[in-house]
């Protein structure tokens, strides 16, 4: 009964994370306007970053994730990264007339991949309130981790299938115009996003120099 409730729990607070707007969702989208699996494809990046994340933030890693120098250097690569990325969905849709390239199943990966290990946020998140999660997930014995890893992982795949699905059909309906504006959108979202990152690093550097 304990480990039910610890679930649940875990999964509300999961879904409040994973549901936040942010460059994955961006993202899902995005691929998802070209691709339906593209959101479950994008979670399976995600997780090869975040399953392995979840097992070494208990030997002490959450410390790592706090410290200044990390938080900008991911700060400035994630955010670098974001930037380019967006600039480039923008380019591709203005190089030519015809109607964008799917998403290949790699590229999708990728992509989750990339934009979970470059995002300073979800590793501060990791390190506070996942860090949290991990620690009662713990007391409860190794098979309450692991369905802990596994449940939390299980609400990045739904959300981020249903993102792409709900992305891919729409794109059916709305026309190509429209999924134009749709992509322009998601990838300023990628380049805003990407400019935040690079500015509260920028902002931590500050601090650090005249501290």
């Amino acid at each position: 009964m304990e480990l039910l409730a610890f679930l649940a729990g875990a999964v509300v607070i999961s879904l409040s994370g994973v549901m936040a707007p942010g460059s994955v969702t961006a993202a899902a989208i995005a691929h998802g306007s070209r691709s339906k699996n593209a959101g479950a494809l994008i979670a399976i990046g995600h997780g090869i970053i975040e399953i392995p994340l979840i097992f070494l933030i208990m030997f002490g890693l959450s410390a790592l994730f706090e410290a200044m120098t990390f938080r900008i250097t991911v700060g400035l690569i994630g955010g670098s990264f974001l930037v380019w990325m967006g600039a480039e969905m923008l380019r591709q849709m203005n190089k030519t007339d015809r109607e964008p390239e799917r998403t290949s199943a790699a590229g999708a990966v990728v992509t989750g991949l990339i934009l979970s290990a470059t995002n300073p946020y979800f590793l501060l998140w990791w390190a506070s309130v996942g860090l949290n999660l991990a620690l009662q997930a713990r007391k409860l014995g190794i098979i309450a981790f692991v369905l802990f890893a596994l449940v939390h992982w299980l609400c990045d795949l739904v959300w981020l299938s249903l993102l792409s699905t709900a992305s891919f059909k729409g794109s059916a309906l709305i026309g190509r115009k429209n999924r134009m504006f749709i992509l322009a959108f998601c990838a300023a979202a990628l380049i805003v996003f990407g400019v935040k990152f690079i500015h509260d690093a920028a902002a931590l550097t500050a601090f650090l120099i005249w501290w």
